[in-house]
């Protein structure tokens, strides 16, 4: 059997890890597996198996848990406490540095303000002590320790009285807990993100439909009542409700919902309509064939939330040196109280030497060494328009080894223009370009608008205009009967069509004009590339990235845009599952792959992958999915995003080296390694110091990425200039 569990306080893959692992614990449970995104445990266990218990064996290791069955408080709750506890401490850590740096003493105060942020964080100590328990320490455990022994001591020494004021440094448990739970906490917040993306996709879908009685009387009814076989009709503008074929009627439908390709497709009697997808211009009757959860866009939706959890955790590479770390600085503190114990100095100052070397080595260098480069990374992606949703998602970037570009809206613009245009011998350019302004006026087709860019403002009002969905428009310009549209109204028409310059019009939409019955010329438009599209595939391949393009147009005219921008791997006529198929069967080879979107077609791809980069200016479920938004729609910030995370990821662990260093060297100073030599010994205090010292040297080593130079200025100018 399966049961379901709600899960709050979790923050990192690391945390999911650790659930799962209670889970299974328990007797009769078979299969855990934690859904990040969603806060959510999926467990497949005996029947005989009570969920209390996985509930008491999630709780024991300090995260909340509750049974699906019974009622719990939405995501949000837990997220808004997150909030209060941040908002709480940093309130209480201004007054105790405030007390403790400018001489002002109230010993007590500052103690109970320490305590308080200690308190509203507690979940630091039951969760990093549980992970010590089970022999799994990680950040959690640094950051309770470091904090608990920094209270306990200066606790003592207030009711001991021992070293008096020098003695007590509350101040490094409130910092310490204060930042550590205020990067958690945005991480959090990012993490969470991507379950808005199944939020949108369901609100494609309209909340009611027009439902055909079988007397033929309308009525409007509730979406999710409809049944297979229902008949239900669908006017322009609206959004199909259900997956069905076409009973009646003609139109174009929108299907970029799905497809991502902004040209809209013919849809007659006995064609395929998807639910989600929109109708452009004509009234449909459609017969029902799939509703709900079996619908094209359901199906996406699942991939969605499918691709979220099965997605590869990115290990931790500070947690990994904390599960090393942690278990030696304990045994060195410990081993030194004993050595001083032991040479008869007193329990006193064997227990200083030990706090000493706790608190010198406190997680403060090794916990900002990651967030720290992210944070000045971010900012500087921010500010050209790169943002970075979470820490993962950068790490998973810089990691990246090959990237999958979208085509409509990524590499090209979205919209088609117009390319060429080529009149009929006799018949002027000009001329040609009048008539089809004429015709199209006023149409919202993307030809239409097409038209509109480059030809001039409209001068006749034709008569009898008539948009034939799928084919194009006709009417009567001067008492002249004349049409605009494709191959097939010229068919329908009776007008015969010159052989195509092959050359000339290769992957191209062709908008025919026929004046008086007879064929005049034809305007050719394409979606054509963005203008820094070549440039940034030939950035990457400079990185050693392998470069692919997913599309779900034609072959044709994939190959057309691909060859112009340097790309020689494609993949056309894929539909949303083709393409999360593909990035999860380069996964499964061992790439690490970055996904670029901007339709909602490419939403699953986008989770599925490694990471998924968004163009701002795409659809709100692409980048709701996405790690990465690119608010420029530029392609060279790909180039930038991918480049911009190495550099972070190399100072993450220049930083990490740092901290290591400044660790092996501080400990055996903080034990008392200097006093046979010289009889000096290192306080607490100073030792707390020599901590926000080690802070200070790997946040000036993460400002060094203010150096990062744009990809764009390593290029030759010629490149750049024929880019």
């Amino acid at each position: 059997m399966e049961q379901n569990f709600k899960i709050t306080g979790m923050s990192c893959t690391g945390c999911a890890a650790r659930v799962e692992k209670a889970a299974r614990s328990v007797a009769g449970v078979q299969e855990a597996q934690v859904n990040l995104v969603a806060g959510s445990l999926r467990v497949v266990c005996s029947s005989g198996t009570d969920a209390r218990e996985i509930v008491s064996a999630v709780r024991r290791i300090g995260f909340g848990a509750e049974h699906l069955a019974a009622s719990t408080p939405p995501p949000a709750r837990e997220s808004a406490a997150a909030g209060w506890r941040v908002l709480i401490s940093v309130l209480l850590l201004i007054p105790l540095v405030v007390l403790h740096h400018g001489g002002y003493g109230l010993l007590w105060v500052q103690l109970v303000l320490a305590v308080g942020i200690a308190g509203v964080n507690y979940r630091f100590f039951t969760r990093g002590v549980s992970s010590l328990l089970q022999g799994e320490p990680g950040m959690d455990a640094l950051v309770s320790m470091g904090a608990g022994v920094a209270l306990i001591d200066s606790a003592l020494h207030l009711f001991v009285g021992a070293e008096g004021a020098d003695a007590m440094y509350p101040e490094t448990a409130g910092m310490i807990l204060t930042f550590i739970s205020v990067g958690k906490w945005l991480e959090a917040r990012a993490t969470h993100r991507t379950g808005r993306a199944v939020e949108k996709l369901s609100q494609l879908l309209p909340s009611e439909s027009t439902r055909l009685t079988s007397s033929g009387a309308e009525e409007r009814v509730p979406t999710n009542s409809l049944r297979v076989g229902d008949l239900v009709l669908v006017r322009p503008g609206e959004r199909m409700p259900v997956d069905g074929e076409v009973e009646q009627g003609s139109s174009a439908v929108d299907e970029s919902t799905l497809t991502g390709e902004s040209m809209p497709v013919e849809k007659t009697i006995g064609s395929r309509v998807y639910a989600g997808t929109l109708n452009a211009d004509g009234v449909l009757r459609v017969r029902t064939l799939k509703v709900g959860e079996d619908s094209a866009l359901s199906g996406v939706i699942r991939l969605v939330r499918d691709a979220a959890s099965h997605k590869a955790p990115v290990a931790r590479l500070a947690d990994k040196v904390a599960g090393i770390f942690v278990p030696t600085v304990v045994g060195v503190a410990c081993i030194t109280a004993a050595v001083w114990g032991a040479l008869g100095y007193g329990w006193e100052l064997a227990l200083a030497r030990a706090v000493a070397v706790l608190v010198i080595s406190c997680p403060c260098a090794l916990g900002l060494a990651t967030p720290v480069a992210i944070m000045v990374g971010a900012g500087i992606g921010a500010g050209k328009g790169i943002l970075f949703r979470s820490g993962e998602a950068l790490e998973a970037a810089g990691r990246a080894t090959c990237v999958a570009l979208d085509k409509t809206g990524t590499i090209t613009h979205g919209e088609p223009k117009i390319t060429d245009v080529l009149p009929r011998e006799g018949v002027s350019r000009d001329e040609l370009l009048q008539l089809a302004a004429d015709l199209e006026q006023g149409a919202n087709h993307p030809l239409a608008r097409a038209v509109a860019e480059v030809a001039p403002i409209p001068n006749a009002a034709a008569e009898q205009l008539r948009t034939l969905p799928g084919r194009g428009v006709q009417g009567k310009i001067g008492g002249v009967f004349c049409a605009a549209g494709n191959a097939r109204l010229m068919e329908e028409l009776h007008v015969a069509l010159p052989a195509e310059d092959g050359a000339q019009c290769i992957g191209k939409t062709l908008l025919h004009i026929a004046r008086g019955g007879e064929w005049i010329g034809c305007l050719a438009a394409s979606d054509a590339p963005r203008s820094t599209a070549a440039m940034a595939v030939r950035v990457l391949h400079d990185a050693g990235m392998r470069v692919l393009m997913l599309t779900g147009d034609n072959e044709r005219t994939a190959q057309t845009v691909a060859s112009a921008v340097g790309i020689t791997e494609v993949h056309a006529a894929l539909l949303p599952q083709e393409k999360e198929e593909l990035v999860r069967e380069l996964g499964e080879e061992g790439a690490r792959v970055a996904m670029v979107g901007d339709g909602i077609n490419d939403a699953p791809a986008l989770t599925r992958a490694s990471v998924g980069i968004a163009i701002g200016a795409g659809a709100d479920v692409a980048v709701e999915s996405a790690g990465i938004i690119l608010m420029h729609s530029d392609p060279m910030d790909i180039a930038r995003a991918v480049l911009l995370s190495r550099a972070i990821l190399r100072k993450i662990r220049q930083n990490l080296f740092l901290a290591f260093i400044y660790n092996v060297i501080a400990i055996p100073l903080a034990a008392g390694a200097l006093f046979p030599v010289c009889g000096v010994l290192l306080p607490p205090a100073a030792a707390a110091a020599a901590m926000g010292l080690s802070s200070l040297c790997v946040v000036g080593n993460a400002l060094l990425l203010r150096r990062f130079r744009d990809p764009a200025a390593a290029l030759p100018r010629e490149q750049v200039a024929k880019s």
